[in-house]
């Protein structure tokens, strides 16, 4: 089939590769000249495991292409995929400035004849189709034949490929029958099941699936802290409650809290969309708080191991919110980099992927951007982990040790071993455990 897909970011450029991996023809489009320019050159903007090898084989094969041209997209796809930001705003609620701009860019080159089902695979509020919809009427001056479709995605980053080429499920929202065959064609090829709702009930469910995710972390770092005040271990205790095949073990990890472009965004959202519908999700803002507490909680940590932070030198390995991504937006790493900085602390940071992109969207100043795990470690007070890359599982705690002022660890992912490091002579602080 051929399919377009206006916005190049994760979501945008992982679809569009996976998509034609399958044998699908897409052309992805972006506004940002720069951005199309590098992908023309061979140049991934991202950094997302086998997304580099997935673009270069299809655009190879000629089965991706690449464009600023709204119209070129449209008038050479069937199906038109939305995949561009939804930002929070101030209070949480969703900007749907880029939604309703595309939107409009799609009525304006809509010609009569032509039937196209327009896609919003973008994380939405509720009744955003509806909108959607209208925009497009409204904008259109040709009577265009089109439909709206809600296609949410569920995709991990670090993982987002494989996320994508077996997914556990696809939704497909929509009241039209010829949209929907349409829909289970194009994803025919990725042998998943797909779970065909009204438009309205899509939308939910991403907001929803979302929301119970961060409210598992919330509640097992709740737990965490039930657990250091009684001496119990949070990892055998997430091992039991994880055994009960309604709960299951994931999601189930204590640390420093969720982070990143999805969970903070999604639930600020979801809890705004519930306070608009007249029914307040008051069980999401305790999540929110417990969130935060962790974060404070183990700053607390850290100062009271060090005393002062002005001018004492801290190493901190990781900068991305999880491992596997470059991707540094709303990273409690990042967070707790600011805190330390704020506080007059002496910062070397080094993380695999992620140092580019703080530098680039300068999301951390006043740091140290070191070449290696060992070289922010060098001359340290105190280390803390904050992402868990398992690059920082192998690195020699000998050598990490003999290049640190004080052994001093505070382990915000619970990365490694406690007995493991103590044998080693360090002081050692994690979550949730002795």
């Amino acid at each position: 089939m051929k399919l377009c897909i206006i916005g190049s970011g994760y979501v945008g450029l992982v679809s569009g590769a996976c998509f034609a991996e399958v044998g699908h023809h897409v052309t992805c489009v972006d506004n940002d000249a720069r951005k199309v320019e590098m992908l023309l050159a061979g140049k991934v903007p991202i950094y997302e495991p086998q997304l580099e090898d997935l673009l270069h084989k299809n655009v190879a094969a000629g089965r991706l292409h690449f464009t600023t041209s709204t119209e070129e997209g449209v008038d050479n796809s069937e199906v038109i995929f939305i995949a561009v930001p939804t930002p929070p705003q101030a209070d949480g609620s969703v900007d749907l400035s880029y939604i309703e701009k595309v939107a409009r860019e799609i009525a304006a080159v809509l010609k009569p004849g032509q039937y196209r089902v327009v896609v919003d695979k973008s994380t939405v509020p509720v009744k955003t189709g509806e909108k959607v919809a209208d925009t497009i009427r409204r904008y259109n001056k040709t009577d265009a034949d089109f439909d709206v479709v809600s296609n949410p995605e569920f995709l991990r980053e670090g993982c987002a490929v494989p996320d994508l080429m077996k997914p556990d499920r696809i939704v497909v929202g929509s009241n039209s029958e010829r949209a929907i065959a349409l829909m289970q064609k194009i994803y025919e090829p990725f042998m998943a099941p797909v779970l065909v709702t009204d438009i309205n009930s899509a939308e939910l469910i991403k907001h929803a699936a979302n929301s119970f995710l961060a409210l598992k972390i919330s509640y097992i770092n709740a737990v965490a802290q039930i657990c250091e005040a009684s001496g119990a271990n949070v990892e055998k205790v997430a091992d039991g409650i994880g055994m009960d095949h309604r709960i299951g073990r994931n999601f189930l990890n204590a640390g420093i809290g969720y982070g990143g472009s999805c969970f903070p965004k999604d639930i600020a959202a979801f809890i705004a969309i519930s306070e608009n519908l007249g029914v307040p999700f008051t069980l999401l803002k305790e999540v929110e708080r417990i969130n935060a507490t962790q974060r404070d909680r183990f700053l607390a940590k850290v100062r009271e191991a060090l005393w002062v932070l002005k001018d004492k030198k801290i190493a901190v390995w990781g900068l991305a919110f999880k491992p596997d991504t470059d991707d540094v937006r709303s990273s409690v790493a990042v967070e707790i980099v600011r805190a330390l900085v704020a506080e007059g602390a002496v910062v070397s940071v080094y993380d695999p992927k992620g140092m580019e992109k703080a530098a680039e969207f300068k999301v951390v100043e006043g740091v140290r951007f070191a070449e290696s795990p060992l070289d922010a470690a060098r001359d340290a007070e105190a280390l803390i982990i904050a992402t868990e890359w398992k690059e920082f599982q192998q690195v020699d705690l000998l050598d990490v040790k003999s290049v640190m002022h004080t052994p001093l660890i505070f382990d915000g992912r619970n990365l490694l071993d406690p007995a493991t490091v103590r044998s080693f002579g360090f002081t050692y602080t994690s979550i949730g455990r002795d």
